[in-house]
Parts: C-alpha cells; sequence; structure tokens
C-alpha cells in the first residue's frame, strides 16, 4: 500500500484542500497520514488521515526578534517531532499545503529524501511554500497565474481541491431570478465572518429601493457581536434573512445562492468559481503579497465578478454595486457561465495524479 504525508494547518484555506486530496487518496487505496498543528486540529475532524500529529509552529517576524527565537525553537522541536514520525511511517511521498504548520513536515522530508509535492492556494506563492519549492517535484497552483515563484520551480496548474460536500453540490445550471422574483443572496465573510462584511451589507441592503429589499433572501455569515444588530436591520426592511456566525451546510447555501458576497480567499474565490455564481468580492487587505487581489482577478479579469477593496467597501459603494448587479438578468447570468470557466472541478484527481508519479519516481 502506497503512503503519503500531508502537511497542513492553520487556517481552513490551507486545510480544506488537504481534506479533499486525502479524500481522493484515501478512495484509491492509499495509506494517509497528516502533520498539523493546533489551529489546524480544529479542522481536521472529516480528514481520513491516520495518525493525525500534531506539531509546534510559529512564525517568524525579524522586526520583533524575542518572538522570532521563540518561533524558529518550536518550528525546530516541529522537524524533529516529525523526522521521526517519518523514519517510521516511511511516506512514498510528502504533499506540503504551505503555512508554517507544514515547515516542519516540508524540511523532515526534504532531510530524509521523500519527494514532495507543493500546493500553493493562492496566486502569490507564499513563503513557507517559497522555501522549497524549488526542490519540489513539482508546485501545484490553485489558479493559472502563480507569482513569486523561485527560478527553477517546475509548476503544474492542478486547481483548488474542494471537498466532496462542496462537490456533489454544485447545480448543473445557474437561473437568472425572474422579473419580480426572489433573490438569494449569501454573503460570507471567511472562517470567522469578517467585521467589515458583518457590519457593511446590512447596512448596504438598508439602502436598496423598498422593492428589491422585499425581493432578497439573505443567507449572512456574521460575527456574534453584530449579529442582532444584522438581525434588526434586515427585520426593520422587511428582509427576509438567516444569520449565523457558521454553517455546517455552506455548500447548500452556495449553490442555491443567485450573488454571493465574500472575501477573496483561494478556497472562496475557487467554490464560487465551480459553482459558477456571479460574486462582489472584498479581499483582505492585510494579506501577505495582497494575494487575495489577486485571487480575486481570476474571476474579475472574466467579468464574473466585482472588486471592492476595503478602503472602498462602504455601505454607498456596496449598494450601487448591489443596485447594478441584482437588476440585471443578462450579466447575472452572463457572469454565471464565465465563473465557470475558471474552475478546475478535476483539481482534487490531477493533484492525487502527481502525488502518484512523485512516489513512483
Amino acid at each position: 500500500m502506497r503512503k503519503v504525508l500531508i502537511a497542513a494547518g492553520g487556517t481552513g484555506g490551507h486545510m480544506f484542500p488537504a481534506q479533499a486530496l486525502a479524500e481522493n487518496l484515501h478512495h484509491a487505496g492509499w495509506n494517509v497520514a497528516m502533520i498539523t498543528d493546533e489551529r489546524g486540529r480544529k479542522h481536521a475532524g472529516n480528514i481520513p488521515a491516520s495518525p493525525i500529529i500534531d506539531v509546534e509552529a510559529a512564525s517568524i517576524s525579524m522586526r520583533r526578534p524575542l518572538k522570532a527565537a521563540g518561533g524558529a525553537f518550536k518550528l525546530a522541536k516541529g522537524v524533529v517531532k516529525s523526522k521521526m514520525y517519518m523514519q517510521q511511517f516511511r511516506p512514498d511521498v510528502a504533499v506540503g499545503f504551505g503555512g508554517y504548520a507544514a515547515f516542519p513536515a516540508m524540511r523532515a522530508a526534504r532531510s530524509l529524501g521523500i519527494p514532495i509535492i507543493l500546493h500553493e492556494q493562492n496566486a502569490v506563492l507564499g513563503r513557507v511554500n517559497r522555501a522549497f519549492a524549488a526542490k519540489a517535484h513539482a508546485v501545484a497552483s490553485g489558479f493559472e497565474l502563480l507569482t513569486r515563484a523561485p527560478k527553477g520551480t517546475n509548476h503544474i496548474w492542478t486547481g483548488n481541491p474542494l471537498r466532496g460536500q462542496i462537490m456533489r453540490a454544485v447545480p448543473r445550471d445557474y437561473f437568472a431570478p425572474d422579473d419580480g422574483g426572489d433573490i438569494y443572496l449569501l454573503i460570507v465573510g471567511g472562517s470567522l465572518g469578517a467585521k467589515i462584511v458583518s457590519e457593511t451589507v446590512p447596512a448596504a441592503i438598508a439602502l436598496l429601493p423598498t422593492a428589491l429589499q422585499k425581493r432578497l433572501v439573505v443567507v449572512q455569515q456574521t460575527r456574534e457581536e453584530y449579529m442582532d444588530a444584522a438581525k434588526d436591520i434586515y427585520k426593520a426592511c422587511g428582509v427576509r434573512a438567516t444569520c449565523a456566525p457558521f454553517f455546517t451546510d455552506i455548500e447548500q447555501h452556495l449553490a442555491k445562492a443567485h450573488y454571493v458576497i465574500a472575501r477573496a480567499g483561494a478556497s472562496s474565490v475557487s467554490e464560487i468559481a465551480v459553482m459558477g455564481k456571479p460574486s462582489l468580492l472584498v479581499p483582505l487587505a492585510i494579506a501577505m503579497d495582497d494575494h487575495q487581489t489577486v485571487n480575486a482577478q481570476t474571476l474579475k479579469g472574466h467579468d464574473a465578478a466585482d472588486i471592492l477593496p476595503e478602503s472602498q467597501f462602504t455601505a454607498e459603494g456596496v449598494k450601487t454595486t448591489l443596485m447594478e448587479r441584482l437588476n440585471d438578468s443578462h450579466w447575472l447570468q452572463s457572469a454565471s457561465a464565465s465563473a465557470r470557466l475558471t474552475a478546475r472541478p478535476d483539481a482534487a484527481s490531477k493533484l492525487a495524479e502527481l502525488v502518484a508519479d512523485a512516489a513512483q519516481k
């Protein structure tokens, strides 16, 4: 039986693609193990890997020398623990999904001569993946564009592997809302619900004409502290709305939506694309290398989405965009088709093929 060691951690943006690959390889008969960190463990409940090993991980910034020294010590401990486990498990290949939780496993794999595959979810190669890219068997990317890759990188565009629950919910067709019909609007702000999205979108919807408000059916992921305010605004406007900090069935709401407002994380953009949904994207301003803006350009460049940077993501700015887009069924239909053109629904299987190829060599 072939063996693979998957390393990912931190946010769902790293963990969900890792889960999709693990599901694919497990189904194909691979023995899957995983290395993650404390934060990644929170997203590991549905990953078919055994065992799942926790290691210490930390970011390193030379602007804060004392913290950097502590982070380096944690990473060193993680490398030792990863190496000891790999010597027992003896994987045929190790796959890293970026983030500091993947660093110890990739460093250990390199020291043991185990071939490595890297997957970069974003359109900008992250710092950890950058450190190992030139020596990797391949660097798979979520988007066709991949910037900041070092010379000699074997870059292959696979797309972002999406979880089975997402892929099973992909609708066959998109039907723009009829004149006067209900408009299903999904609002998500990332794994924890962004403050700017939680606050701004209800305020924007409150500015819409009454006739449009009456047509809206809103599902909004909103932070707990803004929940009551959002519900009160929607109630006052007569907007049918469901608000929650987290949705376990987000794929069902995404499949039903006519229009999506979201951050521009790699998983969000990829899920919006494969579902064929027109969208309004608000990139995270503090994202490393402004990678969310680059992610969002994939859909924007195909006229499938609008981008509003945080500086322009105001109630008035969002209201103006909603007025233009939700009243244009022709654009909604066209944007849906364009979004699908950017999707790679076979991403998990393509990445699995790269893993198998690395294991054979």
